[in-house]
């Protein structure tokens, strides 16, 4: 065991051990091929900008062209502080900065991360021009407007017994490089983190992120300024090491390389600007001062960054990882071992606040709705529901299409607000509370079309949900790792025994057979650890031994439990349900115990076609 843990640390050291390798190299390797010690400067201090990047949008998925802004932020409050001898100490001064960029991040991102997508994008775009204009413009005296600001200091230290002054050259370069590598180590951890692997799901699937706990608008928030704290360092490195911090720190173009840098090195990796920024300026000098170019040198790097990015769609550092991937797969062969981290075996009863609660059910209301309607615009999908749901029961929700059945669970779930009425649960009113707030108050649902996270792994997906139960819906604890977690091991691997897909945790989801899917799907709602779970039509789709299964896995998860479950298989529903409310156009029609149901002249006639009780 402790020789397995070794190995363990060792491998999740060996990343930044082998930067350090590469970055002790670089001024042996560098002249080689013409790079002196301002080229590879300039590569450490790119890859520094491109580390916070990635965690933004490699990490995230959230595309910014407005970093420029946060770059020049901290470029130019660093300088001004040097330069006008408001502090004499340089590290301050860039931690000064770090932190303005920060501050701006966080308030950009308040407005920014109001839209998603493109319109996100865009809003950024807009930010980073108008920070262009004011650095030009009206901060012009603080900044030196078109002139920028010369005469920015070179770092120095007094250890006491020594005093070490860093100088252009070879010694700037390895002081940028230290800088470089404490930041890939803050990187790295945030990435390993219990944040990193929420940011990840963020960008597979925010729906899920948010409806399995995660309050995913203040993670978007927190990348976001972690991104222009990284910014705003590199940019008064850039300050440090030119003796002069240029106005070009604001443009678009500085973002638009940034952006260029991190695909041809590979969004997500980490490791992928510093070597996109390698291949960008060699290349840079190559074009334009080996080959002749001149000015036509941007045009021959815009054709070499087409072809990377169509022959290797995850960059130079993603096809490497790929191509080690295929490698270690084809080493292993078909039994491959799982991943090491705890295992445990266990029943499938769980240790969470469900579990506590007495099985069977009782007088209890649990979940109810008093008038529920929801109307879009002159549609009322849903009109004065009444429905109340008592503790340890399974009720069945039936229904045609169309009757309200799918609106009546997103409004119960917190993802669709209702027009009037009001919904308690355990009670307490939740009527305007969100999908997140629900889910943390202890009722989870299961979609009827699939939301998993698709880019992960099956324990990975179970992982997400069970963070949230355990650290509620936002916590910054960035610098754990995620299997410091108490007992998230053992809560994922309940779960992936309680849907019997243990030997397949490691698995892709783009892998599992469909049935697979479905129980995954229901599993991501069970690792909330909710005392009442809704299920919105869970053998949708499924052959009939995939069927087979999921009933018994829904007789196996109900000990402990309430359910509610929507489902148009009328024989499944009338085996595990104790009582059933009947919707039609909208309203209840009929509620009652599953024969009394089956014998309903009224459901009859809506919904069951003619069937009779037995």
């Amino acid at each position: 065991m402790r020789r397995l843990l070794a190995d363990r640390r060792l491998r999740r050291w060996l990343p930044e051990l082998g930067t350090i390798l590469v970055l002790a190299l670089a001024p042996l390797l560098g002249p080689l091929i013409g790079a002196n010690s301002d080229v590879l400067g300039r590569i450490v201090i790119w890859g520094l900008f491109g580390l916070g990047f990635d965690l933004l949008f490699g990490y995230t998925g959230l595309l910014s062209f407005g970093q420029a802004a946060f770059y020049g932020t901290g470029g130019f409050i660093a300088a001004y502080l040097l330069i006008k001898h408001v502090v004499g100490d340089v590290l301050l001064a860039l931690l000064i900065g770090t932190v303005g960029a920060a501050v701006c991040g966080i308030l950009v991102g308040l407005l920014a991360l109001r839209r998603t997508g493109s319109y996100f994008a865009m809003i950024t775009v807009a930010i980073a021009e108008t920070f262009f204009f004011l650095e030009n413009s009206p901060l012009s005296d603080w900044t030196g407007g078109e002139n920028g600001l010369p005469g920015v200091p070179a770092p120095k230290f007094d250890l006491g017994f020594l005093a070490i002054q860093v100088k252009s050259g070879w010694s700037m370069y390895a002081f940028l490089a230290v800088v470089f590598l404490l930041g890939l180590v803050v990187a790295r951890q945030i990435a390993l983190s219990p944040v990193g692997h929420i940011l990840t799901a963020i960008r597979d699937n925010p729906l899920r992120a948010a409806a399995v706990g995660h309050s995913i608008q203040r993670y978007k928030l927190a990348a976001f300024a972690i991104a222009a704290a990284f910014a705003g360092l590199s940019g008064g490195l850039l300050g440090v090491l030119q003796g002069y911090m240029p106005p070009e720190a604001f443009t678009f173009d500085t973002s638009g390389q940034l952006v260029i840098q991190t695909v041809i090195g590979g969004a997500g990796t980490l490791f992928g600007p510093l070597v996109g920024a390698a291949v960008w300026l060699s290349m840079q000098d190559l074009l334009q001062y080996g080959l002749g170019l001149g000015a036509a040198w941007k045009l021959g790097l815009g054709l070499i960054f087409v072809a990377l990015v169509v022959v290797l769609r995850r960059g130079v550092v993603g096809a490497v990882e790929r191509l080690a991937r295929r490698l270690r797969a084809s080493a292993e062969g078909e039994a491959r071992a799982p991943a090491a981290g705890i295992r445990v075996r266990v029943a499938s009863e769980p240790t969470s606040l469900a579990a506590n609660r007495a099985s069977g059910v009782n007088g209890t209301v649990v979940l109810q709705t008093k008038g529920l309607t929801k109307h879009y615009g002159g549609l009322a999908a849903n009109s004065d529901i009444d429905f109340a749901v008592r503790e340890g029961e399974l009720r069945g929700v039936i229904g045609p299409n169309g009757a309200g059945k799918s609106t009546f669970f997103k409004m119960l779930t917190g993802e669709v607000i209702p027009s009037a009425g009001q919904i308690f649960f355990r009670g307490r009113e939740i009527t305007h509370e969100s999908v997140t707030e629900v889910c943390q108050s202890g009722m989870s649902k299961s979609y009827q079309i699939n939301q998993l996270f698709a880019k992960l792994t099956v324990r990975q997906n179970l992982l997400i949900p069970a963070l949230a139960a355990r650290r509620g819906r936002f916590r910054l604890d960035m610098l754990r790792g995620v299997d410091r977690v108490p007992g998230l091991a053992e809560d994922v691997a309940r779960t992936l025994d309680l849907i019997d897909l243990a030997t397949r945790a490691d698995v892709p989801v783009a892998d599992l057979a469909y049935g697979e899917k479905r129980r995954l799907e229901i599993g991501l709602a069970l690792a909330t650890a909710p005392s009442v779970l809704l299920l919105d039509e869970p053998l949708a789709g499924m052959s009939p031994q995939e069927r087979g299964d999921t009933i018994r896995l829904l007789k196996s998860i109900r000990r402990g439990r309430t359910l509610v479950l929507v489902e148009h298989d009328m024989d499944a529903v009338f085996d595990l349900a104790e009582y059933i409310t009947v919707l039609y156009e909208g309203r209840v029609l009929a509620e009652g115990a599953p024969r009394e149901i089956q014998a309903n002249k009224f459901v009859q006639d809506a919904y069951l076609g003619g069937v009779h009780a037995a």
